[in-house]
């Protein structure tokens, strides 16, 4: 089956040319839980072809009920792995550049030596978070960050917003706000996908892991457990892949006019 028998019906609203035009972009998801696994599907459904992914973690039996990516034939596989395989399903000519590892500061120039088109950041480690929206800003890559699915219920109180634009009294949300600002000077410039609902979760709990990375050493980590469903995760998940779709079609159309 070719690349334009599968991608057929997205032809029928925006052309071929179109279509060849996503093909070649090259699209970073930092983060495969519930929003990077539903924006990376999405994006490669869309009909883009080449993927750099990265995640450290491994599909548990708690992911099963958000992330498209956890199943029970899944489960203790490297996110990552999952990922690939059900990719190469829908898409069997896409390039997978992957990366299991915790991401930190310093690994972010070797990691993007090709520059993305665009990256997802689903990260929910504030110091990742932070350092990775701080780099693409540096370096003038686009990327649309997820600020919280967490603790919701209502998919509807999403909202798909410049940084500036948030009006959120949530504790993550203000956190990095926050820390953008002082660390990196940043308050604008970055696409996010935020909730104006209030979180909520019944019960706090708190969990200090240590991660070896690949270099050899190791990192000590604390997160607190939020409550999550199928919806809010993979709406806002399916929002990041909106606005970059939109992104590059406005981009082609300037290009062609």
């Amino acid at each position: 089956m070719s690349y334009n028998e599968i991608f057929s019906r997205n032809t029928l609203y925006w052309s071929e040319e179109f279509q060849n035009f996503l093909k070649n972009k090259y699209i970073a998801v930092i983060g495969l839980g519930g929003v990077g696994g539903y924006a990376l599907e999405a994006l490669c459904r869309l009909g883009i072809s080449n993927f750099l992914i990265a995640d450290f973690d491994t599909v548990s039996i708690s992911n099963i009920n958000r992330q498209i990516f956890a199943l029970n034939s899944t489960l203790n596989l490297k996110k990552t792995e999952a990922a690939k395989k059900r990719l190469l399903d829908i898409n069997p000519d896409i390039n997978l550049e992957i990366r299991d590892d915790f991401l930190d500061e310093e690994d972010f120039p070797l990691l993007f030596e090709t520059k993305p088109d665009f990256i997802v950041d689903a990260i929910d480690v504030v110091r990742s978070k932070i350092a990775l929206l701080k780099y693409a800003k540096s370096y003038d890559i686009k990327v649309i960050s997820s600020f919280g699915a967490g603790n919701r219920m209502d998919a509807s109180r999403l909202h798909v917003t410049d940084i500036s634009e948030i009006k959120s009294n949530d504790v993550f949300v203000k956190n990095v706000i926050s820390k953008l600002k002082k660390y990196a000077g940043i308050n604008s410039g970055i696409w996010t996908v935020w909730s104006s609902e209030h979180a909520r979760n019944l019960k706090k709990i708190r969990n200090t892991e240590k991660i070896k990375k690949g270099n050899g050493s190791e990192i000590e980590i604390t997160k607190i457990t939020p409550a999550s469903n199928a919806i809010v995760p993979a709406v806002s998940g399916l929002l990041s892949a909106n606005k970059i779709l939109e992104i590059f079609f406005l981009e082609f159309n300037e290009h062609i006019s």
